[in-house]
């Protein structure tokens, strides 16, 4: 619900009410009973609420849709070469066996 701020016509005091967005303005001061006129372009407030925003929260479609692409053509690369096995160790092995030896 929103906050409004009014003032008063006769005694010029100025004062917030919350109220619902169909509830109908308020026409009499709470001080002096006079009338009172409801301030245009009060009553609206930003509030952030949550962990942050970012300019990657808003965007467009096609743009997710080449980011994933680029972001998937990058990552097979980088899976191969964690799945390559070190030659170093097969050559020692082999030659253990050729050599009869045990370790």
């Amino acid at each position: 619900m929103p906050t409004y701020e009014y003032d008063c016509l006769k005694c010029g005091h100025v004062f917030e009410e919350f109220q619902g967005i169909t509830d109908a303005p308020l026409t009499r001061c709470p001080k002096c009973r006079g009338k009172v006129r409801r301030r245009i372009g009060t009553g609206a407030g930003i509030i952030f609420k949550g962990s942050g925003f970012y300019a990657t929260d808003y965007r467009s479609d096609s743009y997710k849709t080449a980011a994933k692409a680029d972001k998937a053509s990058d990552s097979p690369a980088k899976a191969d070469s964690g799945t390559k096995p070190d030659s170093g160790s097969k050559t020692t092995a082999k030659g253990a066996k050729k050599n009869g030896t045990q370790q």
